[in-house]
């Protein structure tokens, strides 16, 4: 498959993949607390990923240990406990929303310290899509009841995600996705979720039961797709294309939301249509032109 076309496969998936977690969260949080839920999201993904990291411990970056900790923290440790902790007090479309922005935050943030060149054609497509997220957001739900204190712990969580994102294509682009992604969940988080969950009290509490067996499903399925898989994925298009079109997935997400909202008996407003339409304009206004990132070579291998 060529870069142009795959780039486009991989956000399709990485958007349904991230857009299905927000309802696993929700269906998480009814059987442990968000520390729980966040620290066992990566945990499972780490021993899962373990035997891959082994067997490649010779590839490991020590001359970039410190931005592979970075990415590491920023995109697959903070924003996991981050997004549980404020979904217990917001509905699924404004973590929607507010997850929307990591474009914006990529931009800025790209710019400010990678010095990533944008165009004034990526920039109206990205304002075009978060309207759309917008409009799809705040449409047909519950989703006005805004809170600051959850809204900023989601703030933070989208920018963990753009620095971790511009992190791994400006510094560790050598390294393969699927080794990358071991290494940052196997050989740096593993010690620090299993460290979370012993502070959440989580083992102090455990009792075989029918109600810890399926929270675990449920955060097992998280963690396999939403996490491993998903963070394999985004690597992968972070190596063919660009920070910024890596992070349009999240305009794609409000679209998977109103799907599961669909198939759970809800109903698309003629609004949420109107939304998920300007999202994908914004999307193909995207298209027309890659960003200029200079001197940074593309890695074709997974």
């Amino acid at each position: 498959m060529n870069p142009e076309k795959e780039r486009w496969v991989l956000l399709v998936v990485l958007s349904v993949i991230w857009g299905s977690s927000f309802i696993l969260i929700k269906k998480s949080l009814e059987h442990f607390n968000p520390y729980e839920v966040g620290a066992l999201r990566v945990l499972i993904a780490g021993i899962l990923l373990l035997p891959l990291a082994i067997v490649n411990i010779r590839k490991f970056p020590k001359r970039h240990l410190k931005w592979l900790i970075i990415a590491a923290v920023t995109g697959n440790f903070i924003p996991m406990f981050l997004f549980p902790i404020a979904e217990t007090k917001v509905s699924s479309s404004i973590a929607g929303i507010v997850n929307s922005m990591m474009p914006i935050f990529v931009i800025i943030f790209g710019a400010l310290f990678w010095k990533f060149s944008t165009s004034k054609r990526q920039l109206t497509g990205v304002a075009i899509s978060f309207t759309g997220a917008c409009i799809l957001a705040f449409s047909g739900g519950p989703g006005g009841d805004l809170k600051l204190i959850p809204v900023l712990l989601l703030l933070l969580a989208t920018l963990c995600y753009a620095v971790s994102t511009t992190t791994v294509k400006a510094k560790l682009h050598e390294i393969p996705a699927k080794i990358l992604s071991a290494f940052v969940f196997s050989f740096v988080l593993i010690l620090p979720s299993l460290l979370a969950l012993v502070f959440s009290g989580f083992f102090t509490k455990l009792e075989p039961n029918r109600d810890l067996f399926i929270g675990l499903g449920f955060v097992s399925l998280l963690s396999i797709f939403g996490t491993g898989l998903a963070m394999m994925l985004n690597y992968r298009l972070l190596n063919i294309s660009t920070p910024l079109f890596a992070s349009t997935v999240t305009l794609l997400m409000p679209v998977v939301a109103v799907i599961w909202g669909i198939l759970d008996g809800e109903k698309l407003t003629f609004m949420q249509g109107v939304g998920g339409c300007i999202i994908l304009a914004g999307l193909i206004f995207l298209r027309a032109k890659p960003l200029a990132i200079k001197e940074i070579p593309q890695n074709t291998e997974l």
